[in-house]
């Protein structure tokens, strides 16, 4: 089928355009881009006034399947992500049972093509049942399909397992995607150890928590020369170790990758005070300080920071509707990322599209692999359609997701997806 998607702005940071331009997707592939184009034959699609992007790429989502399917499933995941321009997952493994081996590897794959609409990456674990005791068969699990190896969920606490994944994953070609966070620095903490968390009454995390784990995760790269990146990190700490990495890595033979979230970019601790507690704000690493917010902000512009991932982790009301000490960590993002980013970086001059484009599609691609995040002539038609002038009241009631739990409940965002294609196909359609 010819789709010919006419009059939109055209982003590609792998090309660097940045024009309206039409662009004519044949047999799942972008065929021609140019101006004024026709083609008979082809179903017409008027993006007058949209951006017309490479499909968005998210390296750390949760679909809770296989064993919470309560919370989400495959179907409803990727629901969300169509809903959000999001056409590649890369899911984390730690659903029950972990995605520890092969066999369930492959069960992941087979369930994503029975109820998917967007393509799914199956992240594997590092250590069997992600108990830090035992390596995984990694080589196994990257010929069933994984793209990396993480115990996102519960961060490895063995300096030697962690010395002997990275030595093993870089045999495979496979990057070690690390949740840094030093479990007896954490000491119970439901949020950021501070002022705010003082005058809560909370049990704070510090900053020292993460900071200290990224210290001796990236030791170990620069030891191994291995890929490592690093999850959701959320403190200026942790941006000034990953900046020096990088410096050394450039001659040092590893390499340094690391992703922040949309609610790192745009909440402070002050959200849980300013929700009157609410959990929808609790997630994990948690929400830090303005100075930690504005320096993220700054490492995300100049590239310290290379990808902008939603840690999409939904829970069923039963988690959540409860006292701030005993909620689950987790936001449900994947319907709400591109907007947020938009309203909040963009429109504030922050961030210019093509580096959105390019923080958001191409570099993650390239961290995990995969052949996606650009809308060059014969590239994957893996397209978002964003329609950057319309205007939107978040209602989780709406979400593709089972997941209800946003800090941005009834906020007013500009900007929302208008279009989903993943391979050409159409995948979602504002209303």
């Amino acid at each position: 089928m010819k789709i010919l998607i006419k009059g939109g702005r055209v982003i590609d940071p792998e090309s660097g355009v940045n024009a309206v331009l039409d662009l004519l997707v044949d047999e799942g592939k972008v065929a021609r881009l140019g101006s004024g184009l026709s083609e008979d034959g082809a179903q017409p699609y008027d993006a007058t006034g949209c951006l017309v992007l490479p499909g968005l790429v998210d390296l750390h989502a949760h679909l809770r399947e296989p064993g919470e399917e309560y919370k989400e499933d495959i179907a409803s995941g990727t629901a969300a992500a169509a809903a959000g321009g999001f056409t590649s997952l890369a899911v984390m493994p730690n659903t029950r049972p972990v995605v520890d081996n092969s066999s369930l590897v492959r069960s992941v794959l087979e369930r994503v093509a029975q109820n998917g609409l967007v393509n799914v990456f199956p992240i594997g674990a590092i250590s069997k049942g992600q108990k830090g005791e035992e390596l995984t068969e990694m080589g196994d699990m990257k010929e069933a399909g994984i793209v990396a190896v993480s115990d996102d969920g519960k961060p490895v606490q063995s300096s030697e397992l962690m010395r002997l994944a990275l030595i093993y994953a870089n045999q495979f070609g496979l990057p070690v995607f690390s949740h840094c966070e030093d479990l007896s620095l954490v000491n119970e903490g439901v949020m950021n150890y501070g002022y705010t968390s003082n005058r809560l009454g909370l049990r704070g995390i510090p900053a020292a928590a993460e900071e200290v784990q990224v210290a001796r995760d990236l030791i170990l790269a620069e030891a191994t020369g291995a890929h490592l990146h690093l999850c959701h990190i959320s403190t200026a700490g942790s941006v000034e170790l990953v900046r020096r990495a990088k410096e050394r890595a450039m001659a040092g033979g590893f390499r340094v990758t690391c992703e922040v979230t949309p609610h790192h970019l745009t909440l402070t601790d002050e959200a849980v005070a300013n929700s009157q507690y609410d959990t929808d704000t609790k997630v994990n690493p948690p929400l830090r300080t303005e100075a930690d917010l504005v320096a993220l902000r700054e490492a995300l512009a100049d590239g310290t920071i290379d990808a902008i991932a939603t840690d999409h982790a939904p829970h069923h009301q039963d988690d959540k509707l409860v006292e701030y000490n005993y909620a689950a960590f987790g936001i449900s993002g994947l319907e709400t990322a591109l907007a947020v980013i938009h309203d909040r970086l963009v429109r504030n001059g922050i961030l210019d599209w093509l580096t959105l484009v390019q923080r958001m599609s191409l570099t993650p691609a390239r961290i995990i692999g995969i052949d996606r995040g650009r809308l060059s002539q014969g590239a994957v038609a893996d397209i978002t359609i964003f329609d950057p002038a319309l205007r939107w009241t978040v209602d989780s009631r709406q979400f593709r997701s089972k997941g209800r739990n946003t800090p941005f409940e009834g906020q007013e965002l500009v900007g929302r997806v208008r279009t989903t294609f993943v391979s050409g196909r159409l995948v979602y359609s504002a209303g």
